[in-house]
């Protein structure tokens, strides 16, 4: 009976899955047993109302002057500041501008305070935190041209040089929230940057899985990833010379997305402005292309890159990643702390490149 009912189990077929991520190596489920199709992720998708420029904080120059202007993007040009000289004047001509936020997740100070009792730690609140907007009050990335999207990225990169110079600095965070349901309280397109004294729990587990595995096999996690990835090509979106889009096998949500530099390199602002270019090409594709399919869902996205704390992180492959909001959290997932995504990897990737028209 118990080796009948084993061989029945054996050739019966389970409609979800565990995967883990070879990184982190934390599981996730793909629950296909309670799949929706492709295109029912965008079926009854409330469109966010398009707030007005005239009562837009970023629109309005005046507003903008009450906080410290520290970089200017002009349509070739760039105006440099510093939190300690700021700029006093923004041009009519601006593209893009790194301002200071106004109300501040961290502190600028000149010394960094630490406390111990007994098991308990802590250190003041300080660092930096800009916001980097974007001119443009009604285009999100995905509709953007690739010259506003390289300044863009381009100044992600001049701001992540200067603030990493602070001595107390060990990363420095680059984010994007669109839309209200990924945390973005100002319609105005723009993306954030936090640099902070320590580094934070998602890059670290990331940092330990990356030098684990270097240790055991002299290779690099993501690379390995990467060239098995771009065998079949069955979670490639679009690649281009020096970047590849590509749907994680182990997805923790439906339709999440990954940006891999081709070429193993361990830190973004090390980027040539070639590889700017390449790089602008496709975080517009991957970002049209969640918008065309899904109906322009909310999402976040993130660099994740080595610290900049000095210590030597070769095993490293920073990355981006992008997080469309097609689920939410309940009471399993913060139980467990896996996730569930209701479709397989390799069928986003499909409806996507179908999308596009690949």
């Amino acid at each position: 009976m118990k080796s009948r009912m084993k061989k029945e189990k054996n050739t019966e077929s389970i409609p979800s899955e565990f995967r883990q991520n070879p990184v982190s190596l934390d599981w996730v489920i793909i629950a296909t047993g309670r799949a929706k199709r492709p295109h029912q992720f965008k079926e009854k998708r409330k469109i966010e109302k398009i707030s007005s420029s005239k009562s837009c904080p970023f629109c309005n120059l005046k507003v903008l002057k009450e906080q410290k202007l520290i970089f200017v993007y002009l349509k070739e040009d760039k105006i440099k500041g510093s939190w300690e000289v700021p700029l006093e004047k923004i041009p009519e001509d601006w593209q893009v501008i790194s301002v200071s936020n106004k109300y501040p997740a961290l502190f600028p100070r000149t010394t960094l305070e630490k406390e111990t009792k007994g098991i308990y730690q802590k250190i003041d609140g300080v660092g930096f935190h800009e916001v980097i907007i974007f001119k443009d009050h009604h285009l999100q990335i995905a509709d953007l041209d690739e010259n506003q999207i390289f300044r863009i990225i381009e100044t992600y990169k001049e701001r992540f040089l200067d603030l990493k110079k602070y001595p107390f600095i060990n990363y420095v965070a680059i984010f994007t929230n669109w839309g209200k349901e990924a945390g973005a309280t100002i319609f105005h397109p723009h993306s954030q940057i936090i640099a902070m004294p320590v580094i934070d729990p998602d890059l670290n587990r990331s940092l330990k899985g990356s030098e684990n595995f270097y240790k055991k096999y002299k290779k690099c996690i993501h690379c390995e990833m990467l060239k098995e990835s771009l065998k079949g090509k069955e979670r490639i979106i679009f690649e281009n010379e020096n970047f590849v889009v590509l749907t994680p096998f182990a997805s923790t949500v439906a339709f999440e997305l990954r940006i891999y530099p081709k070429k193993h390199q361990s830190y973004f602002e090390e980027i040539s402005k070639d590889e700017i270019k390449s790089l602008a090409e496709v975080l517009k594709v991957a970002l049209f292309s969640l918008k065309k399919a899904l109906n322009n869902p909310s999402y976040n996205f993130f660099i994740h890159t080595a610290p900049c704390d000095g210590k030597k992180r070769d095993y490293y492959h920073w990355h981006l990643e992008i997080y469309p909001k097609t689920s939410i959290w309940a009471g399993f997932e913060l139980c467990t702390g896996i996730q569930i995504s209701t479709i397989k990897p390799e069928d986003a990737a499909r409806y996507l490149r179908k999308t596009l028209g690949f």
